[in-house]
């Protein structure tokens, strides 16, 4: 294998595929990175066995000469030797050949290194999925519904699959739901399906969608996304991020969600969420993140919060709407920051069924965006 690429080019794939170079592994060719030179181009590949990624580096890119191939071929380089190497040369070409027992040569300007590389035959084959199963939807859409959902995941590995964000497609609306059983989020949105395509069950892990999401663009390109009962691929121009799909079955969340409420308000986002976060510093001092949110008799709603020895807050809110019965609840200051932050909409609907049941906040007159969290039982 003999090639000349541009170093910009090159970095910039590296950036990509490296997220799946964790060093942890216990296979140690899986610590590497996998380079296949052909005529079309250059492609790099990386894979943890939890995620895998391919970027494809073109030999001409908007009519103009990226790669320069000498010889095809294969080999696999120490990941994150490489990586460094790589982004400190100095020129902005660099010239790679392998040559026998996998040991690489680089150059650039004036600069020759050495490395030994490994059999790329060693290297684990990328899934083929069937892409009947495939959908396309906007990249800064997918994003979003990532934000919006992904902050309710559980954190504890004692039940894997709520580490996980539910995907569930039927009648061409797509749904994700997370929940680490203290909260609840959920997102909607309609997507351009063909008309029998439909699954359940999906459920990705959320680290794995986290790091998908630092590969998607903001602006508006479409994202292909491939499903099979124990991989998603998804296609973001040319590259490529696997991640299989958590084992067990997600619960039916659908039947805590309240359907009518006690108690309904309506009040700006921007102002709730600023109280909230003042209410916040006291409660996050005191480690226990309890604030507590009452009706007043004059339309509006009082947040409060209180550190042992410490001192208290109080604020008071205007609402735009204040129907049903008079409520005093505590929860999680942390829980409904996090919800109101994932609020787009200047108003929000904060709807509650008692000081013992579920919360229930989302964009006022949206359904799409809905999140719950479970209230505290206080001594007050």
């Amino acid at each position: 294998m003999k090639f000349t690429i541009k170093k910009q080019e090159l970095n910039e794939a590296i950036q990509h595929v490296s997220k799946a170079v964790t060093g942890r592994t216990a296979i140690p060719i899986l610590n590497g990175i996998k380079i296949d030179a052909s005529p079309d181009g250059v492609t790099l590949t990386a894979s943890d066995t939890d995620i895998s990624i391919q970027s494809f580096i073109p030999a001409r890119r908007e009519e103009q000469e990226a790669i320069s191939l000498e010889q095809p071929g294969s080999v696999v380089v120490p990941g994150k030797l490489f990586s460094e190497m790589i982004r400190k040369l100095p020129a902005s070409e660099i010239d790679i050949s392998v040559q026998e027992f996998f040991h690489i040569a680089i150059r650039s300007g004036n600069s020759d290194l050495q490395m030994v590389g490994l059999d790329p035959e060693e290297y684990p084959v990328l899934p083929r999925l069937d892409e009947s199963r495939m959908f396309s939807m906007r990249s800064d859409l997918l994003k979003t519904m990532i934000r919006q959902t992904i902050f309710s995941v559980s954190t504890s590995e004692s039940t894997p699959v709520l580490t996980g964000i539910l995907w569930n497609m039927e009648n061409g609306r797509l749904k994700f739901v997370s929940t680490d059983r203290h909260r609840l989020s959920t997102r909607e949105s309609d997507i351009e399906t063909a008309a029998d395509l439909s699954f359940h069950n999906v459920v990705i892990s959320g680290k794995n969608l986290n790091e998908l999401s630092r590969l998607l663009p903001d602006q508006d390109m479409l994202v292909d996304i491939v499903v099979s009962d124990s991989q998603v691929m998804f296609r973001i121009g040319t590259i490529l991020f696997y991640t299989r799909v958590l084992d067990g079955t997600f619960p039916d969340t659908s039947r805590i969600i309240p359907q009518t409420f006690k108690t309904e308000l309506v009040t700006d986002t921007a102002a709730f969420l600023d109280a909230m976060d003042r209410a916040y510093l006291l409660s996050r001092e005191d480690r226990t993140n309890i604030v507590r949110l009452a009706t007043l008799p004059d339309g509006q709603i009082e947040v409060s919060s209180t550190m042992a020895e410490m001192g208290k807050m109080t604020e008071r809110i205007e609402t735009s709407e204040l129907r049903g019965e008079d409520v005093k609840i505590s929860f999680n200051a942390r829980y409904m920051l996090d919800a109101l932050k994932s609020i787009e909409s200047e108003s929000v609907f904060i709807g509650f069924t008692g000081a013992m049941s579920p919360i229930i906040i989302r964009p006022n007159g949206g359904e799409r965006l809905l999140h719950l969290i479970l209230p505290y039982r206080t001594a007050n």
